[in-house]
């Protein structure tokens, strides 16, 4: 399913691959260094998956609107899709030696999304790969995660320590995590294509009540019910307020 897009979608003609801009206006964590717990920076704001399916659903009515019925589905993260390979076909980036899709223009903090459709459209190209001989994601990785330029092992990760793995934290790991509690940033904010990153413009996207300004104690100290106030419609519901409160404790 994965290798081909027709048994998604019975006909289908055309991947329409498309970026959102997450970076943040402002900054949780001034360098990766800084003692205070933190959060990606995609997780500022509300989950992008209601925000991204919302936006398609638009963009694929508009579609049925200008050209007539179009047999097709949206996709965010929903189904086995290769969102990377994708876009890199359709030239929106190369796929960098982290393994993420980097522009040339807007570096690589964004979310990707495809409509597939039974149309037949005039198609984009890869471009370049730009990364040179630069391994500056590979050499600041602190799990070893990216072993090899282009291949990463997905379960030494920080960001599948945090949010994906449902038992303990591997003790081994533990002063690697860096304070990380959600997600990880260190191979996108260690990239020099991400100088060209610009604040995005999505009002969904804007940080959570007061989740700019938490301090360790904050977190430490926070209660389910706070913890179910704050992030009803954050990605941080994703480990849930166990998952989280373990992700503290293996950085203390």
């Amino acid at each position: 399913m994965r290798l081909d897009p027709t048994k998604l979608v019975p006909g289908a003609k055309s991947v329409i691959s498309l970026l959102l801009n997450y970076f943040p206006d402002s900054n949780k964590e001034n360098d990766n260094d800084s003692n205070e717990l933190k959060i990606s920076k995609y997780a500022y704001g509300k989950d992008y998956h209601y925000v991204i399916k919302e936006k398609l659903k638009e963009f694929y009515q508009f579609i049925n609107d200008e050209i007539g019925e179009v047999n097709g589905r949206v996709f965010v993260d929903s189904a086995p899709v290769m969102d990377k390979a994708w876009a890199k076909k359709s030239g929106l980036g190369w796929m960098g030696k982290n393994t993420n899709i980097i522009s040339p223009k807007e570096g690589s903090f964004f979310f990707i999304a495809e409509l597939i459709v039974d149309l037949e459209l005039e198609y984009d190209h890869a471009i370049k790969d730009y990364c040179g001989s630069c391994t500056r994601c590979i050499d600041a990785c602190p799990t070893d995660a990216i072993y090899e330029p282009y291949k990463i092992d997905g379960s030494k990760c920080i960001s599948y320590f945090t949010i994906e793995l449902k038992e303990n934290i591997p003790s081994e790991y533990h002063e690697k995590l860096g304070n990380w509690i959600f997600g990880c940033d260190i191979c996108q904010d260690i990239c020099p294509w991400n100088r060209f990153s610009k604040p995005n413009k999505e009002q969904q996207f804007t940080p959570l009540n007061g989740i700019l300004e938490m301090n360790n104690h904050d977190w430490e100290e926070m209660t389910e019910d706070v913890f179910r106030k704050i992030f009803k419609d954050s990605p941080l519901k994703r480990p849930g307020f166990e998952g989280l409160k373990r992700n503290i404790r293996a950085n203390s």
